[in-house]
Formats: C-alpha cells, structure tokens, sequence
C-alpha cells in the first residue's frame, strides 16, 4: 500500500519496503499520519538514545518521507559525509546561532517542498529544557510544526496534529512539550523533565 499523497516523497519504493521490513522486524508501529502539505518542521522526542537515529531511518524509509535535517559540518566529513547527505542531511556551521536560524528559515522559503526533522534536546544528555531554535525556525518560514515521538514503552512512533506557531513562544512549547511522557524515553535518565501530561493516543494504522 502506498503512503498517503501530499507531503514531500522520495519514491523509491524498495527503500521504503526496506523501512517497513526493519519496523516490523523490530516490532514498530506507525501511529497517525503527515499532514498532506509540502512544508512543515517535525519535533521528535524524546531523544536520549543512538538507538533513536535507527527507528527514525526506519520510519523516514517506510514513510517514504523525503525529510531533511540540519548538523554541525564535522558530521559530513569523510568517510561518512556521503551517507549523512544520502539520508538527508545538510551541514552547517555554528558559530552564529541566529543567524543559522535564518539561513534555514531562507532555505525552506526557497524551496517549494522541505520537510525539517528536530530533536528540541538538541543532545541524548538530560536538559532542563528544550532549545527553541525549531520554533524561530518554524515562525520565520511561516511552516506548521508536527510534533513525533518515539515510544519506547509502546513501540510506537506517533504523530500528532500540526500547529502553527501563534507567537507565545512558552504557550505553544508547552502545549507541544505535554503530547510527551518520560515512559516514552529508551534512556530515562536522559528525559528533559518529569510529570507531563500523556500524549494523545492515536489510530494504529
């Protein structure tokens, strides 16, 4: 069965056969669905282990979501710069934070399909809080945010509704912060915080 129409596709179907193998092998599940538009920034938490890098490879596969991500350029240095482009990523430098935000921001107003992948954490360490770089990002290239998490209790990776960025910046990063549990957590040690509410439960597909 082919993946719902709308948002950005690789199509290539025996890369996502592969994916959907790897999920069902490994005991995963899809639940909800992408927004069918050509533009949006994905959040997933939490993320406090390398295992996650491997269930979200698997599901961008088995989506056939052509998503891309950003990360510090000594990532793409070889030997593995051409397997990092290959699964979508795109160096960048860090020196200036803001104006990293715009050039990525620019980069998707540039381009008539992008789809953005963000960890929030922004490391597999425990932090007090998340970073807010995806929602300058978000905000500035006027895109809807699509919160993903990975629940390991469950084995599911799930998605929820889009939402645009209203300009309360601590109103909207709490509303997206309460879909999350630290159950969902591979390494709960390495969750962000404690006690927030329990994420919505969607369909299975």
């Amino acid at each position: 069965m082919a993946p719902p129409s709308g948002y950005p596709q690789t199509h290539t179907p025996w890369l996502r056969a592969i994916g959907r193998f790897a999920m069902r092998v490994a005991g995963w599940k899809l639940v909800g669905d992408l927004p069918p538009i050509p533009k949006f920034l994905i959040v997933v938490a939490p993320h406090t282990s390398n295992a996650d890098f491997f269930v979200g490879l698997a599901t961008k596969l088995a989506l056939d979501l052509d998503a891309h991500w950003f990360g510090k350029d000594t990532l793409f240095r070889a030997p593995m710069g051409t397997f990092m482009r290959a699964i979508g990523g795109r160096p960048v430098h860090r020196a200036a934070p803001e104006g990293m935000v715009l050039a990525m921001a620019e980069t998707i107003r540039a381009e008539p399909e992008f789809v953005l992948v963000i960890t929030p954490e922004g490391t597999r360490k425990a932090v007090a809080q998340w970073r807010t770089g995806f929602y300058h990002i978000a905000e500035a290239a006027d895109i809807p945010i699509v919160p993903v998490w990975f629940d390991w209790s469950r084995k599911e990776v799930g998605i929820g509704q889009p939402m645009r960025a209203s300009g309360d910046l601590a109103s909207d990063v709490a509303a997206l912060q309460s879909l999350y549990r630290p159950d969902m957590s591979k390494n709960r040690r390495g969750y962000w915080g404690a006690g927030v509410a329990t994420g919505p439960r969607a369909e299975t597909r």
